[in-house]
Parts: C-alpha cells; sequence; structure tokens
C-alpha cells in the first residue's frame, strides 16, 4: 500500500515514514498542500494523511482539489489534527476527507485506521 504524507512539520514526517516503512508500507512524503496535490497525481497513493494545518495551501483546500481531479478524485485521505473539536471534524469531513485522526497521533490506531482502508 502506498501511503502519502502531507506535513509540514519535519519531525512529526519522519516519525510517521519511519513507522510506516518499518511496517511494510511505500511512504512518500509532501512538506505542504500544494506539493501534496502533485504528489497524489505523480506517486498514486492509496492514502493520504493529510495535516490539516500547513502552508501554501491548508490540507482542507488541499482536499478539495484533489476531490475534483479525476484520476485521483478517489483516494482515501484521513485528516491529521490537533483540532479535536467536533467542527474541525465536520469542517475535514465536509472537504472530503474520508476520516479523521487527531495530533498526537496514536499510531496504533492511526494504523488501525489505515488497515481498515487497505482491505
Amino acid at each position: 500500500m502506498r501511503i502519502l504524507i502531507a506535513e509540514d512539520h519535519p519531525d512529526n514526517r519522519e516519525m510517521l515514514t519511519r513507522r510506516l516503512e518499518r511496517r511494510g508500507y511505500e511512504v512518500h512524503c509532501a512538506e505542504n498542500g500544494a506539493e501534496a496535490v502533485e504528489m497524489a497525481k505523480s506517486c498514486a497513493p492509496d492514502l493520504i494523511l493529510m495535516d490539516i494545518s500547513m502552508p501554501v495551501m491548508s490540507g482542507i483546500e488541499a482536499t478539495k482539489v484533489i476531490r475534483t481531479t479525476p484520476d485521483v478524485a478517489g483516494v482515501k485521505i484521513v485528516a491529521l489534527t490537533a483540532h479535536a473539536m467536533e467542527s474541525a471534524r465536520r469542517e475535514c469531513m465536509e472537504a472530503g476527507c474520508d476520516d479523521f485522526a487527531t495530533k498526537p497521533v496514536d499510531f496504533a490506531g492511526l494504523v488501525a485506521l489505515i488497515e481498515k482502508y487497505a482491505a
């Protein structure tokens, strides 16, 4: 399974990459929302872990663009955010995210979420 991590914080990106690769996932990374849109087109991920607060283009904006891009519109997108309020979840889901996970990341819970979409 190919996973695109869209995350502007280098430590979070590195930690997620390392731990997911150890589990056998092919991981690609983007540092901002605009890069995430381009990487989604070029690496054809099965799932995107989309940080919501990123520079250049937010995760919400990037998700909306991906959902209107025919070749990648169906890719699964899991929002990652430090905002745990229901309004944040609702905003992510309305933008087109398939699921939602909060930061700091509960890695076991995140892996369970990824495996839900790997089936």
